[in-house]
């Protein structure tokens, strides 16, 4: 099941989140982000624990994916797919542009963005303590 997070997913979220980043909980403000009303937190249920999440900004016709993470012993069942697909639904027909940064060396999300029609558009050096970055976008159908 896909749902909005709410306040009462925020520790595990924040668990989930280490993956990515040690400090994601500093990181990320969940709170925030689930009251600020432009940034998206949707979570993925299996057997009602949350095994993976997104998180994005949106803003008019723009959106920014800033996380995207999948407990490890759930990964290759189209979570991320699932999740990228609902958050494309979710923000509508207004959509413009997605962007992300991805790890450089990152194939399997390389992969993933690739299948959604994300471009490389920059390399960012040293965005990350050890790789380089691609800043990724994605034009919607609607706006070309």
């Amino acid at each position: 099941m896909i749902r909005d997070a709410t306040i009462f997913d925020i520790p595990h979220l924040n668990e989930l989140g280490t993956l990515l980043n040690p400090n994601f909980s500093t990181l990320y403000n969940l709170k925030e982000m689930l009251e600020d009303g432009y940034s998206k937190v949707i979570v993925y249920e299996k057997d009602n624990l949350i095994v993976g999440f997104i998180t994005a900004t949106h803003l008019y016709e723009t959106c920014d994916i800033l996380s995207l993470i999948v407990d490890p012993e759930f990964r290759r069942h189209h979570i991320a797919t699932n999740l990228i697909g609902y958050l494309i639904t979710d923000l509508g027909e207004n959509l413009k542009l997605i962007t992300l940064e991805v790890a450089k060396h990152n194939k399997a999300a390389l992969k993933l963005y690739d299948k959604f029609g994300f471009k490389i558009i920059h390399e960012r050096k040293d965005y990350y303590a050890n790789d380089d970055a691609y800043l990724m976008a994605r034009k919607s159908d609607l706006s070309e």
